[in-house]
């Protein structure tokens, strides 16, 4: 199975990432999965192009053929202003804007870093509106980390049970998606720009 981790985080080191890694290895403990990471911090620059242009870049094309191709994905973003961040959500625009199908049905672990627990509600009034608008299936325990939590008890126990909730629903995509029903064949998006003529 396939699992894609999205990570918005901007710092080296990202306390953002290192959760997600934490989610996705507590996942894979679970579910034997191939784990691909998308960082969007090495895609800004085309995210935001895109949305000028209406075409992503090589790069972020294949980002959004990852994330369409997932059999299970993490999400996981920095709170800003009590919210996703910018770019966390111009990616997700970015996705659905090529494929309004992209995420239907997908399991979606969301999670969220900040400086201060006051924040966590992100996941329930931000990240799960955006996921359930994309039709995708959120799982029921989302992770909040803020900086306390970080080597304290509690973190630990929330990564993993939310890890094996991804995990059940994660089921290997059908390999062939144009059967009745379906949501039709994943092509990756170079090939979509080369019927188009834009190659």
């Amino acid at each position: 199975m396939k699992l894609v981790v999205v990570s918005a985080g901007l710092s080296v080191p990202s306390s953002t990432r290192l959760l997600a890694d934490r989610l996705a290895a507590a996942t894979a403990d679970h579910a034997a999965s191939d784990v691909e990471v998308v960082e969007l911090r090495d895609l800004a620059v085309e995210i935001a192009r895109s949305l000028t242009t209406g075409f992503p870049g090589p790069a972020l094309g294949a980002a959004i053929d990852a994330v369409r191709g997932a059999d299970g994905l993490i999400a996981v973003t920095p709170v800003f202003s009590a919210s996703y961040s910018g770019l966390f959500k111009s990616f997700f625009d970015a996705v659905s804007g090529f494929d309004k199908d992209a995420l239907a049905g997908t399991p979606v672990l969301v999670a969220a870093t900040g400086g201060t627990a006051r924040h966590s509600l992100v996941l329930d009034h931000a990240l799960r509106p955006l996921f359930a608008y994309l039709r995708a299936v959120v799982v029921p325990t989302g992770v909040y980390a803020a900086s306390e939590d970080w080597g304290a008890e509690g973190l630990a126990e929330r990564v993993d049970r939310a890890g094996a909730e991804l995990a059940r629903l994660m089921r290997p995509a059908p390999a062939d998606r144009t059967a009745p029903g379906s949501l039709g064949p994943v092509v990756p998006f170079a090939e979509q720009l080369a019927a188009l003529g834009r190659a």
